[in-house]
């Protein structure tokens, strides 16, 4: 196993819109961030990811950039920015900023131009194509409702949108394209940041002829239709030899569509593309055939199996993220976990999973407090592009009000996008005026000063860890050995460093489970609840164990 840093530090992602507000805007911005730093620190994280905060008109929250070089206005300005770089690095942390090249904004300089004529320079910049017997050029569906194709009257054709309509797609296929991408990329990392997280990177490659699918699942589509295209490993490839390897940095890609089975190709440590993924495999649990709103049942068992069998295949080779949320999902607690009976035990195990399974930590703004899941109770309130295009379409979806109501309270992005909840103030701490989106009505129970001030928090055990992993690399570079059956309601698992043994034992369940594993010579060292019998653990009971 090859050390690397990036490996052994812990991620810690920010939504700039929903973290500190400074100005009394209601928005997030970098001041906010900046003020918020010795809390990170005091956390124990190490790499802060934050999400888009270039100039954008923010129909995707800013995943729709109309400038790659200028902060947005609702943020700061470049000054911010620089404040914000040496205040990280100054604490001894490092910054990674989220890089959106499949698609930019319809607002962009290069999208208007491409607009104007079918001989424009820019035109070839994105992908346009004639109708096909009245209809869009193909029948694939966008991942946020409705035909990825939408129709400019001006020139008679249509453009490719995979997201929304004011999210074209790039045609990496032009090598101007490329270049234009690569001198972003120099542009950030000349300026002094660590890294990027890739936006839906395996998206950038397409497969030609572009033609309809019979596939009928979605995720089907993305996996075998939008992603893994035949240039995608020669695209990325590209842009590592000609700006990444040049700085020490670490690229981690979003994998939406990554399987198991291909991921190497995109992280393995010859490859010369990207350091790591977030795969999505875990977070798609659920999702049926439309998606997230057509939901089926799983359970902990397809979740183990998930995490077993990626760690099979990454092996030694490659490396991947090891996270349960983050802005595109629901709260890691109210999915996986119990939000009611047992937040504070939940949170806590699953806490334990994130920083023993093997690969870098990410932890999703507000986590490390246990904050939940929202339920507004009328549409009004959302503001996702994603949930409101869903509640609105009757087309793909035959459902009730109520029950579009009820699957977004489930499923929808803005559970985690509400404010973070700092304190029990009005908008909790957040700002001092109305924010953008409103709080979630439990930040008087759920809140940062109230976590610092109780030791037995969830800030404080997720402090623990960190720090226990930190002095303890075999939670880093162990091997890893499940222990037992998926379909149990524990999960038990061992890593294995050099001389040193860790034993993890977690209890996924509201109920109180026996445990047979032998423990011998190994010592407990950290336990999320009162220790009560070694041979029993209560509801959502997890335990570490060490052996030398």
């Amino acid at each position: 196993m090859h050390k690397n840093w990036w490996k052994e530090e812990v991620i810690y992602q920010i939504y700039p819109r929903s973290f500190k507000d400074s100005n009394g805007d209601g928005i997030g911005d970098l001041q906010g961030i900046i003020s918020k730093l010795d809390y990170l620190k005091e956390l124990g994280v190490d790499i802060i990811w934050i999400s888009p905060f270039y100039k954008s008109p923010n129909d995707d929250n800013g995943y729709d950039i109309s400038d790659y070089r200028a902060i947005g206005e609702e943020y700061g300005s470049m000054e911010d920015f620089d404040e914000l770089l040496h205040g990280i690095h100054q604490r001894g942390m490092k910054l990674i900023m989220d890089l959106v090249v499949n698609h930019t904004s319809d607002e962009h300089e290069w999208f208007v131009e491409s607009k104007k004529s079918k001989d424009n320079p820019y035109r070839d910049y994105y992908f346009w194509r004639d109708g096909k017997d009245g209809k869009e050029p193909t029948n694939w569906p966008s991942f946020f409702s409705g035909n990825a194709w939408e129709h400019d009257p001006n020139t008679d054709q249509y453009y490719m949108h995979l997201f929304t309509k004011k999210q074209p797609d790039l045609n990496w296929e032009n090598p101007k394209v490329r270049e234009e991408v690569y001198d972003i990329v120099q542009f950030w990392l000349d300026k002094g940041i660590d890294g990027f997280r890739l936006d839906v990177i395996p998206l950038i490659s397409k497969t030609f002829p572009l033609a309809s699918t019979e596939i009928p699942v979605f995720n089907d589509i993305v996996e075998n239709v939008y992603s893994n295209g035949p240039r995608v490993h020669e695209f990325i490839n590209e842009m590592y030899t000609r700006v990444l390897s040049k700085y020490d940095i670490m690229t981690v890609g979003e994998g939406p569509g990554i399987n198991k089975d291909v991921a190497n190709l995109y992280v393995g440590k010859d490859r010369g593309e990207l350091n790591m993924i977030f795969h999505l495999d875990h977070m798609f649990l659920g999702h049926g055939t439309k998606g997230k709103f057509d939901p089926y049942e799983y359970g902990w068992k397809e979740i183990k199996i998930l995490f077993n069998d990626w760690e099979h295949s990454i092996g030694d080779d490659g490396w991947i993220s090891i996270f349960l949320d983050n802005h595109d999902f629901p709260r890691l607690v109210s999915r996986f976990g119990n939000d009611d009976q047992y937040r504070i035990e939940s949170a806590k195990a699953l806490a334990l999973m994130i920083f023993t399974l093997r690969g870098t930590p990410c932890i999703y703004q507000g986590s490390e407090i246990g904050m939940t899941n929202v339920a507004f109770e009328t549409i009004d309130d959302y503001r996702d592009v994603e949930t409101l295009n869903f509640y609105k379409d009757h087309t793909a979806f035959d459902y009730s009000n109520e029950k579009r109501i009820a699957l977004i309270h489930e499923h929808g992005r803005d559970n985690a996008r509400t404010t973070m909840q700092w304190d029990d103030s009005v908008h909790g701490g957040f700002s001092s005026q109305n924010s953008w989106i409103k709080p979630n009505p439990n930040y008087r129970d759920i809140n940062v000063q109230k976590a610092i001030s109780d030791p037995d928090s969830i800030f404080h055990w997720y402090k623990k860890i960190i720090a226990y992993r930190k002095t303890h690399l075999g939670l880093t570079y162990g091997n890893f050995t499940a222990l037992n059956k998926a379909d149990q309601p524990i999960y038990i698992y061992k890593r294995e460093w050099e001389n040193e043994s860790y034993l993890v034992v977690i209890n996924h369940s509201n109920e109180k489970q026996s445990f047979d594993i032998p423990t011998d010579g190994y010592k407990l060292e950290l336990i999320n609840q009162r220790f009560i019998d070694s041979k029993v653990l209560q509801a959502w009971e997890a335990r570490l164990y060490y052996k030398a």
